[in-house]
């Protein structure tokens, strides 16, 4: 539990990020150094609580063993933190850097006081055991015999990936990119996830046993039904890639983009020649606005600012949040409030202001005689989100990014097979055995389940993998 009046005697104070005015100039992550010392006295902030509603349900969707690693650390036991770290959650030092915490929001201390700031933690504990070199690769003592294809190299297929070959089985991942990671490689900036520790996780991966094949389209340039015959199971974990667009006059033409379209061919770019190909969609001395908040949003924000955009304004449908939970947001639930992310403190170093402007909907997409992007109009709306009459305005834009969320897979998977799906588009498979309609196939996550984080993915494959143990040797031991 920590130190038992630790709660009392210590505040919360998370781990900065670099400056915002210096950090924006490159690509490099965020985050700066970790502080052994200080963490060990926010360690020591984990109270007794009884019930740790910060690994329940609510909390955190692995069920991480957050007290447990929390008493570790600020005992100096930082291997046994990691031992613990590893029961739970496959990918630490994804979660660590992307998640948005929602344990800290469940946190019993945030009842009456700032949370623990367990992400910190993870993330350190994590960081320490590849710098130690504890993390290393352990293959399977023993190999069942059976072949699991698994499709999506994203968190939920790679922690189904590391289950199923701790099992002994003989795991095949397919991505149909030219890098692996999914969501992980292409959809978060560099600036927030490095690529390098991405690639890290996967070769351990490989040095266990897992065999990955990139540029691999299943249901395309490979055929799934082919892979159903040569396999004992089939996983699907394709995420939800259909993006929710902007039906409004002058959406079609150059200079409006989906998120991932952007985000996806920069960090390419990036990755590929250090921006110096041109091969993405440029910022630079660009007035544009991002449409949506979320993550995705302040991933263009921040994306958009490395660039050398000339100005940035973000469209927010909802009001501005309150800065304390409202009354029906009641603790231990995600708390709804005003928050400010690392691109919108960029934005502000930058531009002298927030970029977020709420309470407002988008109207038509403006556009010049020759087709070229002029601008938007748009129209303020109240809590109900009725429009507002006389509150019409026009904004210059060159560039527009929309980041609206995700909607459902892409089908062309499901409909080769004659798979079904559920009301809103996702593969149909039950919670329970995550099996679809077509014999030895399954699907997890974000294709199964809709949009959803991170952290949840990772829970689901590993979910389906146990499931998939189960069926394939009658038992299972996977957790």
């Amino acid at each position: 539990m920590g130190k038992p009046t630790g709660f009392k005697e210590f505040d919360r104070e998370v781990e900065p990020y670099r400056d915002s005015s210096t950090r924006v100039v490159d690509f490099k992550e965020i985050y700066t150094p970790h502080d052994g010392q200080h963490l060990v006295t926010q360690g020591a902030r984990c109270m007794d609580c009884g019930v740790p509603f910060c690994q329940s349900e609510s909390g955190c969707p692995v069920y991480n063993l957050i007290p447990e690693w929390n008493d570790l650390v600020y005992n100096g036991r930082w291997e046994d933190a990691l031992d613990r770290l590893h029961k739970t959650n496959n990918f630490p030092e994804f979660t660590g850097r992307v998640c948005p915490a929602p344990c800290e929001g469940a946190c019993v201390l945030g009842i009456t006081s700032p949370p623990v700031t367990i992400k910190n933690l993870e993330c350190s504990i994590i960081d320490r055991g590849f710098d130690e070199g504890w993390v290393v690769a352990k293959p399977p003592e023993k190999r069942t015999g059976k072949n699991i294809a698994v499709i999506g190299s994203g968190p939920a297929g790679l922690s189904a990936a590391a289950q199923l070959n701790q099992a002994g089985h003989l795991v095949t991942v397919y991505e149909r990119a030219d890098r692996l990671g999914g969501l992980l490689m292409y959809g978060i900036p560099n600036m927030k996830l490095e690529k390098e520790i991405v690639e890290r996780r996967v070769q351990l991966l490989r040095d266990e046993g897992v065999v990955f094949k990139v540029n691999a389209d299943v249901g395309r340039n490979v055929e799934i039904k082919t892979l159903i015959d040569d396999n004992d199971a089939v996983l699907l974990a394709t995420g939800a890639t259909v993006a929710r667009d902007l039906a409004i006059p002058g959406r079609e033409g150059p200079g409006v983009h989906l998120a991932m379209e952007f985000l996806t061919a920069s960090t390419k770019s990036l990755l590929d020649s250090n921006l110096e190909d041109g091969n993405y969609i440029s910022a630079k001395n660009k007035n544009v606005i991002v449409i949506g908040g979320g993550d995705t949003g302040t991933d263009c924000i921040g994306t958009s600012l490395r660039h050398g955009c000339k100005s940035l304004v973000n469209f927010e449908l909802f009001p501005k949040p309150p800065e304390d939970r409202a009354a029906n947001n009641p603790w231990p639930l995600w708390p709804r409030i005003y928050r400010v992310d690392y691109g919108h403190a960029e934005a502000n170093a930058l531009f002298g202001e927030d970029p977020r402007t709420y309470s407002i909907n988008s109207k038509e997409i403006l556009r010049n005689e020759d087709g070229s992007l002029k601008g938007i109009l748009t129209i303020e709306v109240d809590e109900q989100l009725k429009e507002i009459p006389g509150t019409e305005k026009t904004w210059e834009a060159d560039l527009i990014f929309i980041s609206m969320g995700f909607l459902n897979p892409e089908h062309y998977i499901n409909e080769s097979l004659g798979m079904e799906i559920d009301g809103r588009g996702n593969f149909l498979a039950n919670k329970s055995d995550f099996k679809t309609s077509v014999e030895k196939v399954y699907a997890a996550a974000d294709c199964r389940r809709g949009q959803d984080l991170v952290v949840r993915a990772i829970n689901e494959g590993r979910e389906a993998a146990r499931e998939i143990d189960r069926d394939l040797m009658g038992s299972t031991q996977l957790p």
